[in-house]
């Protein structure tokens, strides 16, 4: 429902499960060695993270990509796990049965790939995830994991925001995730549980790098430039959660009993990592001595400022960041400066993700609805 340009969040509208009776044990709770885990979007900067980590865990782990960023590795590669090369779009019943959780990261990733074509954002970050969710249900997963993001709060005037709070998505790609939410809220039964969380601004190393997400970004300009230069005046907050730290959340969601966690929304990250920008920007200049903070001459356009309040979810998980700012600065630094990370690099195709997709467009690698071409 929208009221006053703002996007109301609708009530769950499935059943609580606290009540059930004669219903199917959660697998989740047996331990991790039973539990077989469909991730999409598992070659992604998240994803491949996520199933190193559950891997580790000692999870069964399948995933499903469609290796749009297979060739810009950063680093040593992850474990690899059977993956099916597939778009969302593309997904079949078969692909989901015999699994008791589904993640579902796969979407197109950001602002501005999602501001490339609207139309083409909604038809798969909307409808392909809602038909990920629906063949999840009819495929008998009790467990559905999604991906949301704290960007669909927008430019809030509320000093903290929880998830309450009035969204006020102001990009496709936000817009988008709003429109998931209420889909998988209308899926949830006694049988289905989607569980949706609204992740933090992500950072840290990954072997499928992202440099266009805040911290990561301007620690390469401080790497490859020697200055960090901010596109805004630096006042924007901006929630954040380290790439690790989120793989942990992901790992509780899968084994929190279903009637805590069953349809609800959380925001997912940790009250004391919101940051404005330009104290992310310092962190990165205390990191690289000699190197000051700049501002653009024309600042962006991103009006995104929000401080984001984690309570319902630090409260039921009871877990702590491993990462805070300033080691995940130095870390960051450290590795882009072992690495050789160059102005080319930082600003070409391999760790951008619109400029991927432009590259694979320009080769004719992929058609104008981004599906590979056949060979």
């Amino acid at each position: 429902m929208v009221v006053d340009g703002h996007v109301t969040r609708p009530s769950p509208s499935g059943e609580s499960l606290g009540a059930r009776s004669g219903a199917v044990e959660d697998k989740a709770m047996k331990g991790n060695n039973a539990v077989k885990v469909f991730v999409t979007g598992s070659d992604g900067y998240v994803g491949c993270k996520l199933v190193d980590y559950l891997v580790q865990k000692g999870y069964i782990v399948r995933g499903l990509d469609t290796f749009y960023y297979e060739d810009c590795l950063f680093g040593e590669p992850g474990r690899a796990v059977p993956t099916a090369r597939k778009d969302v779009r593309t997904l079949t019943l078969d692909d989901l049965r015999g699994y008791d959780a589904v993640i579902h990261l796969a979407a197109l990733s950001n602002d501005p790939v999602g501001s490339l074509d609207p139309h083409l954002t909604m038809e798969i970050n909307y409808l392909g995830s809602s038909r990920v969710a629906e063949l999840a249900k009819a495929a008998g997963v009790r467990r559905f994991l999604y991906a949301s993001s704290c960007s669909l709060y927008g430019k809030s005037s509320e000093d903290w925001v929880d998830e309450t709070s009035p969204m006020a998505p102001l990009t496709a790609y936000a817009q988008s995730k709003v429109m998931t939410e209420g889909a998988l809220q209308k899926l949830a039964d006694r049988d289905f549980s989607p569980v949706i969380l609204r992740c933090a601004t992500v950072y840290g190393l990954s072997h499928k790098l992202r440099v266009d997400l805040v911290v990561n970004n301007l620690a390469a300009w401080g790497v490859t430039r020697n200055e960090v230069r901010i596109l805004s005046d630096g006042t924007p907050w901006r929630p954040l959660i380290h790439v690790e730290d989120l793989a942990r959340a992901y790992e509780y969601f899968l084994q929190a009993p279903l009637e805590s966690v069953h349809n609800r929304a959380f925001n997912v990250g940790f009250d004391e990592q919101n940051y404005q920008v330009r104290t992310i920007a310092e962190s990165v200049a205390e990191a690289l001595p000699g190197v000051e903070v700049t501002f653009s001459p024309q600042p962006d356009k991103d009006a995104r400022s929000y401080r984001v309040t984690f309570d319902k979810f630090l409260s039921l998980s009871g877990l702590q960041p491993q990462w805070n700012l300033q080691s995940s600065v130095r870390n960051i630094v450290g590795e882009y400066q072992r690495q050789k990370l160059t102005w080319e690099n930082f600003s070409g195709r391999k760790y951008v993700r619109l400029n991927q997709i432009r590259h694979l467009m320009a080769s004719g690698l992929i058609d104008d609805r981004l599906l590979w071409r056949s060979a």
